[in-house]
């Protein structure tokens, strides 16, 4: 998270479970979400996460070797089987290399 959003939190918000959403959201479905119900559910998560101020959000589908890319605003973008995954302009110099991931 950002330092500025932290610093605005009072003191005692800091001590505590603090009430704000990350900035950077990475999802990994594991081989139990195979079920259409429970990708759905994770992409509610991930939209939840959006809605609440999440700058960029990765959901990593592994048994499809894919990834949904959901930006701060606007639809998510699905990538297959994608090498790397980059932070772009939110998070310059973020990479996220994907080849264990899809080894399982």
């Amino acid at each position: 998270m950002r330092r500025a959003r932290w610093l605005a939190l009072t003191p005692e918000q800091r001590r505590s479970f603090a009430p704000l959403c990350p900035d950077l959201v990475v999802e990994l479905a594991s081989s139990s979400d195979k079920d259409p119900r429970a990708l759905t559910a994770l992409r509610n998560k991930m939209a939840a996460y959006q809605a609440n101020g999440a700058r960029l959000g990765w959901l990593l589908i592994p048994h499809q070797q894919a990834v949904e890319v959901w930006p701060a605003s606007g639809a998510a973008q699905r990538l297959d089987a994608p090498d790397v995954l980059e932070g772009g302009p939110e998070f310059p110099g973020l990479q996220l290399q994907l080849d264990e991931i899809w080894a399982g």
